[in-house]
């Protein structure tokens, strides 16, 4: 299993106890959006960003917090956030 699939597998297991559309989250890809496929609330990506921040033992600031709308933009913080630790 590479890294990127690997921090794919983990992202969904944050992002499931919130979503509300249970068959896009079945179909998800990294083009799937938060907000308007998945039909998670701000609040509840605000506690997705903690728990990933958590798992991932990174810290998101606001700016990166605003691009995490995909899961390809998600990705992509954490993986910019890795690799400056």
């Amino acid at each position: 299993m590479s890294n990127n699939e690997t921090m794919l597998k983990d992202l969904k297991g944050i992002i499931q106890p919130y979503i509300q559309n249970q068959e896009a989250f079945v179909n998800l890809s990294e083009e799937t959006d938060f907000i308007n496929d998945l039909k998670i609330n701000s609040a509840n990506l605000v506690d997705i960003v903690l728990d990933v921040e958590d798992k991932f033992d990174i810290e998101i600031d606001n700016d990166s917090m605003d691009k995490m709308l995909n899961v390809k933009a998600a990705l992509e913080v954490i993986q910019e956030k890795l690799s400056l630790k």
